[in-house]
């Protein structure tokens, strides 16, 4: 019997309607004669109203108290959803992370899982049952509650999916699938049927909101072919394998699940898969750096040391001083203000002349096969930009991936630009946002 593993994000649980009509879907699939694990998310904005909520009471909540209280959002929903797939007449038990067998690490609030031990929901689909965990959790090795982090429901479902073997782990969320933008910003964006992980690993980590980094690494290492797809339509979504030319995906999946796949074949796309983009960059410029052996050594010992994850760099000829270079990064908002203070404490032992710290900026990214060796993409990416007057402030490039970094009050022109150039605009309207958050 086929093994499902569904995810549904809070936007498809934020209320008692969604949750019944996501119960629906659930029986549905099991009167199919499939077995169902489901990984569900807090309601709606559960987690930001824990939050705000932890926020009243004290500016300074110790980490393992707040993992108390954020794992409660999906316990809520895991119970709810677990009634109202009785209430239609389908045995359903709901579980915690730590019922799950979700090990984690002692990180609180951005805990990574050490290992999967599902034996609780192995024997309760064994048993006929709908198994119904909570995702976002789990504990450690003292059995304190750990939360995974955002995107942390995804992760749960897709290791889920990996320990028990299933057929294919479902992603739902609010849109029918991977875009070639974001429809919001796009709303002539094309749905990709099918593509590879290396490409949605990039567009992931690049801005692209619907599938979580961590998840889809997880993916790629234990070959789970995941079906990203909304809750709020029958639509078929995006596949993402190791084979995205195939999307029923033989010889990952047995001949006996394939009847839950699409069955015709399709013929290579273009090189271009997609769009990302990202609002939460900052960069931070390192002026009149001594050119000398070690500097940069040194700059980037501290930067790892404030636990920031760099994602450009760009050194140049300073602009202030002769024998000297200007280091620019970029990296995530949340990063920024740790790591200007710990430069700023090692300015003197270093020797640059300034900290430069710029919040008001916004990367673009163009994924896709082939390019660096693809001549005409990167002046087409730039011609697009220019003719829409878009400056590029920074530019980074990989075997598959080619970013710049551009104003962020530009950033939304820029991504209509740069998908209008490269022909990926739909005749008509592929894309429907049916919730709020792509999540």
């Amino acid at each position: 019997m086929t093994l499902v593993v569904q995810k549904y994000g809070g936007s498809s649980v934020s209320d008692a309607e969604a949750i019944r009509r996501v119960a629906k879907r659930i029986v549905d699939t099991k009167r199919l004669g499939h077995n169902v694990v489901v990984v569900v998310s807090a309601m709606g904005d559960t987690t930001d109203d824990l939050l705000d909520l932890a926020g009243s009471i004290t500016d300074h909540a110790p980490d393992r108290e707040m993992d108390m209280l954020l794992s409660a959002g999906e316990r809520i929903s895991m119970a709810l959803l677990a009634m109202a797939v009785n209430e239609l007449g389908v045995p359903a038990m709901s579980y915690t992370g730590q019922q799950a067998g979700v090990r984690t690490d002692n990180h609180f609030g951005k805990a990574s899982i050490v290992s999967m031990v599902p034996e609780r929901i192995a024997r309760s689909i064994q048993d006929g049952n709908v198994a119904i965990v909570a995702g976002f959790q789990g504990v450690d090795d003292q059995e304190d509650v750990t939360t995974l982090g955002r995107g942390g429901s995804d992760t749960t479902a897709v290791a889920l999916a990996a320990s028990l073997h299933a057929d294919v782990c479902e992603i739902y969320t609010d849109v029918d699938g991977l875009f070639t933008a974001d429809p919001r910003i796009a709303p002539n964006a094309k749905r990709i049927r099918t593509i590879d992980y290396e490409s949605t690993l990039e567009m992931a980590a690049n801005g692209a909101k619907i599938l979580h980094l961590r998840a889809v690494e997880f993916a790629r290492r234990y070959h789970v072919p995941l079906h990203v797809r909304s809750s709020f339509s029958e639509k078929e979504g995006t596949w993402i394998s190791d084979k995205p030319a195939n999307p029923a995906l033989k010889g990952i999946v047995p001949q006996s699940a394939l009847n839950y796949y699409p069955q015709e074949d399709t013929v290579e796309g273009p090189i271009i898969s997609g769009i990302a983009h990202d609002r939460s960059q900052d960069k931070i410029t390192l002026v009149g750096v001594p050119d000398k052996p070690g500097s940069a050594a040194h700059i980037f010992e501290i930067i790892a040391a404030a636990g920031a994850n760099i994602d450009m760099i760009v050194q140049n000829v300073s602009t202030i001083q002769k024998g000297a270079t200007d280091l620019t990064v970029t990296m995530p908002h949340d990063d920024a203000k740790a790591t200007v203070a710990a430069l700023e404490a090692a300015k003197g032992e270093i020797g640059f002349a300034a900290v430069v710290h710029t919040g008001n900026v916004g990367k673009l990214s163009l994924v896709g096969a082939g390019m660096r060796t693809n001549p005409g993409v990167s002046a087409k990416l730039f011609g697009a930009l220019s003719e829409a007057g878009i400056n590029i402030d920074m530019i980074s490039t990989s075997e598959i991936r080619l970013s710049v970094l551009v104003s962020l009050d530009q950033l939304d022109d820029a991504v209509r630009a740069v998908h209008t150039a490269f022909g990926l605009d739909a005749s008509e309207t592929e894309a429907v946002v049916y919730g709020g958050t792509g999540r």
